[in-house]
């Protein structure tokens, strides 16, 4: 198995994980959404690289997923097959979208070999996933409270912002771009 096949392989075993965990529907709050959505707004209009911004547009995705289940949830209508639909028609329309924008599949717009959006929407996914699984644990640790205020939104915004930073400093120190 190529090394390539072997990253897009452990990729969708990630993905089905997270599926997996739909059914504890880790809702964040609209506030967390339009924090996201402002740290991709200003990482483009900086023009910072497609990578750093994907991790963005990942977090932001993963967060309205959350927050549409949360309401589905409280409708009652939630379920695991709802759950999945909005999960894959979320990703499907914003990686179309790019696709159709003519953002992805540049030539040499790649990281390991992978175009450099997908990944990071897979990474900046799997941040703001783990963000909110952390916020849940550090809640019942402290009796269903949080720690400080906007707990909810400063975890995954900061994670976000640590490998932003991370993978600038590296493309920097490594000469890579």
């Amino acid at each position: 198995m190529r090394k390539k096949e072997k990253i897009w392989f452990f990729f969708v075993f990630l993905f089905l994980g997270l599926i997996g965990t739909l059914n504890n529907a880790l809702a964040v709050c609209p506030v967390c959404t339009v924090a996201v959505a402002g740290g991709l707004g200003v990482s483009r209009w900086l023009g910072i690289d497609d990578f750093i911004s994907s991790l963005w547009i990942g977090g932001l995705n993963l967060s309205l997923i959350f927050w549409t289940l949360s309401y589905l949830k409280r409708k009652g209508k939630f379920n695991l097959t709802n759950g999945i639909v909005v999960f894959f028609l979320f990703y499907t329309t914003t990686i179309y979208s790019l696709h159709w924008y003519g953002a992805l599949w540049i030539r040499r717009n790649t990281l390991w070999g992978v175009d450099k959006i997908i990944l990071g929407i897979i990474i900046g996914t799997v941040i703001f996933w783990a963000s909110a699984i952390l916020n849940s644990i550090l809640k019942k640790k402290n009796g269903g409270r949080v720690y400080f205020p906007f707990q909810k939104v400063a975890l995954p915004s900061f994670f976000l912002l640590i490998a932003s930073f991370i993978y600038y400093f590296a493309c920097k120190c490594l000469n890579i771009n």
